[in-house]
């Protein structure tokens, strides 16, 4: 089809129907001090082959995440992830399909979103999971709206140790459905003060969100957690990591109603922190509150095994007003290299990835323990990343990154309670132990060229 642009006739009437004089009226919020003034000096023109050296040169000054020993965290983390996703992701029925709306022809991308959820609802040890969500910050939004429709009580009671992203996130739904957010401090050891989640449960909330492990790397005391919401009257929303699912206690065992989380951590590349996925399962009792779609098995006329959309409102597509949530895309993409990643290494190699994260973040732990210029506010009860105080954060990282690390993420400004020099830093089971040694030496100031 031949592209038309607009004529001034068209422009002029254009502008005329929404009540603009000229183009620069719709202009006028901008600053002028971020316009243009003058056309772009692009340069010269170049050929394909000099524009794509060009392209080159500039990509070279970069480096890559994935060069360095990255002990970045909180929330997206480097992992290995095996060939076989990137292969799987990369054919052509699944890379280019879409919503499986009509299941007769969408059979391959069904099965696939079923086995996603399957495997989630193993992992959390939960009744069903739905077919997947944007990211863990959104899922855990969706959980508190569910929560809150569940029980009618527009309050929701959180960790002060939530990651601060999905602090905001949680606050900007709320204003918008008017909901409390209270927040219950951590204690001495960087988990939920029992003291303080009791007197904030004196009064009625729809749910208690527990973060496991929090933002802070810490493992919660979650059954005695779950005894304080349960006697409260309160749904229990679970934001779970995943991977600790491999070596902590699942969920469903300690009584959570709603499980979410972030599943970058299961087969998908950082990227500059996205594409991600959010995962949800919940208790067979809220599956009808559930956002988004699950998709279930049945078997046909001939008794051949299918499968199909279910348990979806017409009103998530037609009178969104009314639906339970607008989120419809199934990210499918993402959802299945989750599930080609849990696959390639099953249980036992998931529970090796775990088991590999934890150990190695301990060794680093006891690593700085001794050095004076390293304070560890907490103990050794996280799961693979910790706290650490330094003088000064910005130079700690600039000294490490210059010698091809990322040592951590200041997390001073979102936790003042912690000190100016709080750093979060993580440990995955890709961190060798020369990384490890690399680390220790940058932060006691020793050490040669890596």
């Amino acid at each position: 089809m031949s592209y038309v642009q607009n004529t001034d006739a068209d422009r002029l009437a254009m502008l005329e129907r929404i009540g603009a004089a000229s183009f620069e009226d719709l202009l006028e919020p901008v600053p002028p001090a971020v316009r243009a003034g003058a056309p772009l000096d692009l340069g010269d023109p170049m050929s394909e082959s000099e524009t794509a050296a060009h392209l080159r040169a500039l990509s070279a000054r970069n480096i890559p995440a994935g060069e360095m020993a990255s002990f970045l965290g909180g929330g997206i983390y480097d992992r290995f992830i095996p060939a076989t996703v990137r292969y799987v992701l990369s054919r052509s029925e699944f890379y280019t399909s879409y919503t499986p709306y009509q299941a007769e022809v969408s059979q391959g991308t069904l099965q696939a979103i079923y086995e996603y959820q399957t495997m989630i609802a193993r992992l959390t040890a939960m009744d069903a999971a739905n077919a997947s969500m944007y990211d863990g910050a959104t899922a855990l939004a969706e959980a508190m709206l569910m929560a809150v429709q569940v029980k009618r009580i527009p309050r929701v009671v959180v960790p002060a140790a939530l990651c601060p992203r999905y602090r905001a996130v949680l606050c900007g739904y709320a204003a918008g459905k008017g909901i409390e957010i209270e927040e219950v401090p951590w204690g001495e050891d960087g988990a939920i003060d029992p003291g303080a989640l009791a007197a904030a449960l004196r009064e009625k909330a729809a749910a208690v969100v527990l973060a496991q492990p929090n933002y802070l790397g810490m493992i919660e005391d979650a059954p005695a957690v779950s005894e304080a919401a349960r006697s409260a009257g309160s749904l229990l929303v679970v934001l779970a990591d995943p991977v600790s699912l491999a070596l902590l206690s699942p969920p469903g065992e300690y009584g959570a109603d709603i499980v979410v989380g972030e599943g970058q951590s299961l087969g998908l590349a950082q990227s500059f922190g996205g594409p991600l996925l959010g995962f949800m399962a919940t208790r067979e009792a809220y599956i009808r509150k559930c956002p988004g779609r699950l998709i279930s098995a049945t078997t046909d006329l001939d008794g051949r095994r299918g499968y199909t959309m279910t348990l979806q409102t017409r009103e998530q597509h037609i009178r969104r007003e009314k639906a339970t949530s607008n989120i419809c895309t199934n990210e499918g993409l993402m959802a299945l290299a989750a599930t080609v990643y849990l696959a390639s290494l099953g249980e036992d190699g998931l529970r090796e990835v775990a088991v590999q994260s934890a150990s190695k973040a301990r060794t680093l732990y006891r690593m700085l323990a001794p050095l004076g210029s390293v304070t560890l506010p907490f103990g050794e009860g996280f799961f693979q990343e910790f706290v650490m105080n330094v003088s000064d954060p910005a130079g700690f990282a600039a000294a490490a990154r210059a010698r091809g690390v990322l040592a951590g993420i200041p997390i001073g400004d979102g936790f003042p309670a912690l000190g100016a020099g709080a750093m979060l830093v993580a440990v995955t089971e890709k961190r060798s132990l020369a990384d490890l040694e690399l680390l220790r030496d940058i932060a006691a100031g020793t050490g040669g060229a890596r």
